[in-house]
C-alpha cells in the first residue's frame, strides 16, 4: 500500500527521523512586527529568535492554507495527516478542508488527527503511525490504534523566557517581571482538550527540571513500551541533561531529541524545553 504521512511545522523533527520517515512538512508563516519567516527547511530559526527579542510586539502566526495541504495529499494513496492541537490553530480544521476537497475527485483514503499537541508532541504521534505501517496494519486500524494514542499522551513544557506571553497579554507584564526576578519558572502542560494549563510554579531552573521529571513518573505509566520526546529551543545541553536524569529514574523505550523549528520556537522561545510521551 501507498502511504504518506504528512505534519504541519510544528512537528519537530532531527534529521535521523527527517530520512526516516519522509514526512511532507506543510510551513506555517510567522510575523515578527515587519518581518515575515516562512517556517520550513530554509528559515534561521536564530534570526527568529533575535527579531522576537529585539520587539515589543507579539509573535503572529498564520496556519497553512487548505491548498498548501492539498500538495501533499497528491504524494500518497493513503494519507495520515498530523496538525497541531485545534484548540491552538485552525491549522487541524485546513487540513480537513483540503481532505474534503480531494476526496471529491479521488478515491484516496486521508485521515487528519488532531495532536491536541505541538511540537515534540506531533513527532511523536507521527511517529506511532510510521511504527503501525512498518507492522502492516490496514488504515482504519491505524487511525483507531493512533487515536488511542493521542488520548493517553502527555505534553509538558518549561520555558525559560516570559517575554512573549507578556507581549501576548497571557500574563500582565508586572507579574511577568516579578517572576523573571524571582526566578520563577512556569510548568505548563496540555490538558484533554488540547489547551495550555499551568501545571506548577518552581522557583529555579534546576528545581523547575527537577520536578519535571518527578511529574513525568506521576502522570505515566508502562515507560518501557513508550518513546520520551524531548524539544529543545536553543538549548541542547539542557535537553541533553534531561535525557540522563529521565534515564537515572524511568526506564523508556527509547528518548529522541529534536530542536525546535520556527513554529515551536515561537511559543517555547529561546531555552525553552517541551516534553512529551
Amino acid at each position: 500500500m501507498n502511504y504518506k504521512i504528512v505534519a504541519d511545522s510544528s512537528c519537530d523533527l532531527n534529521q535521523q527521523l527527517k530520512e526516516k520517515m519522509d514526512i511532507g512538512l506543510v510551513p506555517l508563516k510567522i510575523d515578527v512586527e515587519d518581518k515575515s519567516f516562512v517556517d520550513d527547511h530554509s528559515m534561521d530559526v536564530k534570526e527568529l529568535l533575535l527579531a522576537m527579542k529585539n520587539s515589543n510586539e507579539p509573535v503572529r502566526t498564520s496556519s497553512p492554507s487548505p491548498g498548501d495541504f492539498l500538495s501533499q495529499y497528491e504524494k500518497g494513496e493513503n494519507v495520515f495527516v498530523v496538525t497541531l492541537s485545534s484548540a491552538l490553530s485552525s491549522t487541524y480544521s485546513n487540513a480537513v478542508l483540503a481532505k474534503n476537497i480531494a476526496l471529491e475527485t479521488s478515491n484516496k483514503f486521508i485521515h487528519v488527527f488532531d495532536s491536541l499537541s505541538a511540537s515534540v508532541g506531533e513527532t511523536l504521534v507521527s511517529l506511532k503511525i510510521f511504527e503501525l505501517i512498518q507492522k502492516n496494519f490496514n488504515p482504519k486500524e491505524i487511525v483507531k490504534k493512533v487515536e488511542e494514542y493521542i488520548e493517553g499522551m502527555k505534553t509538558f513544557f518549561i520555558l525559560e523566557s516570559l517575554d512573549n506571553l507578556m507581549k501576548a497579554g497571557r500574563i500582565s507584564k508586572t507579574m511577568g517581571h516579578i517572576a523573571s526576578m524571582l526566578s520563577i519558572k512556569p510548568i505548563m502542560g496540555g490538558d484533554e482538550d488540547g489547551t495550555i494549563k499551568l501545571v506548577e510554579k518552581v522557583r529555579g531552573s534546576k528545581r523547575a527540571f527537577k520536578r519535571l521529571v518527578d511529574i513525568i513518573g506521576e502522570q505515566g505509566e508502562n515507560f518501557e513500551d513508550k518513546i520520551l520526546g524531548i524539544a529543545h529551543c536553543n538549548a541542547l545541553e539542557k535537553a541533553e541533561e534531561l535525557k540522563r536524569s529521565v534515564e537515572e529514574k524511568y526506564n523508556f523505550k527509547e528518548i529522541i531529541i529534536v530542536e525546535t523549528a520556527g513554529l515551536s520556537t515561537a511559543y517555547a522561545n529561546d531555552g525553552g524545553i517541551i516534553v512529551a510521551f
